[in-house]
């Protein structure tokens, strides 16, 4: 453990903190027609931030601030993820935003939650995850009701009384475990609860995972993932589904590393992936709206990437086969999402000759789709391949028997989306609700970035299932203690 209080070591987080500051001060002083110059410091920030994170994995795993913070792989490429992921949805919200009366806000908001997720990512210390959660928490609320519509109004409350109450949760079982351990750091927890009641650690660490769950959109936590996803601007949308999973999913892994073998914890993290792949599969399977379904498919991809979690410590291929699985979903999701801010369409059906009226869309949402499936050569194959290889490793192979069920399963309600934008048909126009159709107004503002941005994720889930070979030594650094 290092005592350092050297702050470069949080770079990216000071970058996207003043980057968050900077792009609010800049739009409060800027008139409504050049909120752009919000929108280009956000877009600096997560960039300059992504190099930062990159270039903090080559240095020696540590732990810094007493033992409240880790400076390894696991952090950094947390860090990088979340930046990238970002700037995509910057990039593919950029027009939807241009010119509303909240442009420079929600630049600020997003950043905010970005930090809290890297703060998530990284911490060793359970006060330190609190702090995170509350702000990668908050800045969604905001987030999700600045489309102000009835659906909005319905998904931001939905989500408010749900944080609020998976949040008290996190907290009485961080209040739980730091009374057994005598502390708050992980090498404490990994040190002192050993000789402590194993009933008392389990109700701690059920109520921290809970609060993580409710971030990670898995089960019990996934209840405001679906109307979330629906109800806000298409933008948030993609944000709330991609970024907060990423440091929520560290954050239970980091944790459970440092947990002693007196909870049975692999047991419940197992039956919690069973049952948000199960139900984020079913349930999106009769979904109609594309929205709802990708809100139930990120519940179903949580699943997946708790098999890795569910062996920390006990498999080496745990790791990096989550960290690169994380990577492999944001590009992925994100491109779906893109493809919809880009068409305005918001219905299976209305994708109906897609491969018609806009083949590069098309491409691109079948890549995507088809990656969240796990199809090779896409990235989120790999993602699934080593991730069940780590699974069967670490000796859970009846978690990875039913990851493999739920996948074949996933494959109909994806290809429900995907035949229609490949049939020759055209698309029947149909009469939306006002609410609807103020969301489609905004979403067709988004097609130049938002096109854009789906092109490039669409090459990126190639990029990294073709080079994964090349990444994988790059994952494989050690956590630090």
């Amino acid at each position: 453990m290092s005592m350092d209080m050297d702050f470069s070591v949080l770079a990216p987080e000071i970058v996207v903190l003043t980057g968050a500051v900077t792009a609010l001060l800049a739009g409060s002083f800027s008139p409504r027609n050049k909120q752009w110059i919000s929108r280009l410091i956000a877009a600096l920030a997560v960039t300059v931030g992504a190099g930062f994170a990159v270039a903090g994995t080559l240095g020696k795993p540590e732990t810094v601030f007493a033992g409240t913070f880790a400076v390894d792989t696991a952090t950094g490429v947390a860090r990088a993820i979340i930046c990238v992921a970002t700037l995509l949805v910057i990039a593919l919200g950029g027009k939807e935003l241009t010119g509303t009366s909240r442009e420079s806000e929600t630049y600020s908001l997003i950043l905010l939650s970005a930090l809290g997720a890297m703060v998530m990512s990284g911490t060793s210390d359970l006060l330190v995850l609190a702090v995170g959660y509350l702000l990668a928490s908050i800045p969604l609320y905001a987030l999700i009701g600045m489309g102000r519509s009835p659906h909005a109004a319905e998904a931001a409350l939905k989500t408010y009384l749900l944080g609020a109450f998976f949040g008290i949760a996190l907290m009485l079982g961080v209040a739980v475990l730091y009374a057994l351990a005598g502390g708050s750091t992980y090498d404490a927890l990994n040190t002192e609860l050993t000789g402590a009641p194993a009933a008392a650690t389990a109700v701690g660490l059920v109520g921290v995972l809970a609060g993580l769950a409710f971030k990670a959109g898995a089960v019990p936590g996934h209840f405001w993932i679906p109307d979330a996803a629906q109800g806000a601007g298409i933008t948030a949308a993609t944000f709330l589904t991609t970024v907060p999973k990423v440091g929520a999913i560290i954050a239970a892994y980091r944790l459970l590393s440092s947990i002693p073998d007196t909870v049975d914890w692999p047991l419940l993290i197992g039956l919690l992936s069973v049952a948000s792949m199960t139900l984020g599969n079913f349930a999106a399977y009769f979904q109609t709206d594309v929205r709802r379904l990708l809100g139930w498919s990120t519940v179903s991809q949580a699943g997946y990437l708790l098999v890795p979690v569910a062996v920390a410590g006990h498999s080496t291929l745990a790791l990096p086969s989550l960290l690169f699985y994380l990577a492999a979903y944001a590009v992925s999701n994100v491109g779906a999402f893109a493809v919809i801010a880009a068409t305005g369409r918001y219905e299976v059906e209305d994708y109906r000759g897609l491969i018609r009226t806009a083949p590069w869309l098309a491409g691109a949402l079948l890549i995507s789709l088809l990656s969240l499936v796990g199809t090779p050569p896409t990235a989120v194959f790999v993602g699934k391949l080593t991730t069940f290889t780590a699974g069967w490793d670490g000796g859970l192979p009846w978690l990875v028997v039913l990851a493999a069920l739920n996948t074949v399963v996933s494959l109909f309600y994806y290809l429900r989306w995907i035949a229609p934008a490949f049939a020759r048909s055209p698309a029947t126009p149909k009469t939306r609700a006002a609410s609807d159709q103020a969301s489609s107004a905004r979403a067709s503002s988004t097609r130049g970035g938002a096109a854009s941005t789906a092109a490039i994720a669409g090459m990126a889930v190639l990029a990294l299932g073709l080079s994964a070979g090349l990444l994988w030594p790059w994952l494989q650094g050690p956590l630090a203690r």
